[in-house]
């Protein structure tokens, strides 16, 4: 079973949102890991790394292309004379998947980000060319509607099943994040669940993801 975690912009919630799936498929007996295609702003930024603290196991994270610069894959792979070749990366994420019994494959920024050079490929190719449905994470706030629907219709576009939406870091603060999940419910036609405020700074905490999402049955 693979599963794509995506998001609506950098920044999003991706990467403990990824640390709570995995922990839980895990807590659940199945063999399950994260894998990184490509990540920027290495080593100060590990997003294997930390999925791999989350769950207490190197083998949960894997990372397969890290570039220095905190920019998008193939501008900071442009930038260090590195380029990324497509591929090169696709076919190595799906070596990395058939090593898993659940696979889930985290992407970098939003769907549109440059991700190789050779050729200009981006995230969204890298999802629609694994044939593997997908998690939308977005903010919870005002703005979110629209953000989300794009992001939710640029996958069915490429014929990527949406599983559901997750809004991190729900507070239920204000009239938008209040009204936000049953909207976006109704514009999407998909489950969408709340996450509240969880810090990337405590790896233990991305376990409390999984309180507030549905049972593994819902993704495999």
């Amino acid at each position: 079973m693979t599963l794509a975690v995506v998001g609506t912009d950098t920044g999003i919630g991706k990467t403990i949102i990824t640390a709570g799936l995995v922990s839980m498929f895990r807590e659940s007996g199945y063999d399950a890991r994260a894998i990184k295609p490509a990540q920027t702003a290495f080593p100060e930024d590990d997003d294997a790394e930390y999925v791999a603290e989350a769950c207490g196991d190197e083998s949960a994270g894997v990372r397969l292309r890290s570039r220095p610069e905190p920019l998008a894959p193939a501008v900071a792979a442009r930038r260090a004379d590195d380029p990324i070749e497509y591929e090169s990366l696709l076919d190595d994420t799906r070596r990395a998947l058939e090593d898993s019994e659940v696979g889930i494959v985290e992407g970098a920024g939003g769907l549109r980000v440059p991700l190789s050079n050779d050729p200009q490929r981006e995230i969204v190719d890298l999802v629609a060319d694994l044939s593997v449905p997908a998690v939308v994470v977005s903010r919870s706030g005002l703005g979110t509607l629209n953000h989300t629907a794009l992001t939710v219709e640029a996958l069915r576009n490429r014929d990527v099943p949406v599983v559901g939406v997750v809004l991190n870091q729900y507070e239920g603060a204000t009239v938008a994040e209040r009204t936000n999940p049953d909207e976006l419910e109704r514009m999407c036609d998909c489950p969408v669940w709340t996450v509240p405020t969880l810090s990337l700074s405590e790896p233990a905490d991305s376990t409390a993801v999984s309180d507030h999402l549905p049972g593994p049955e819902t993704f495999l």
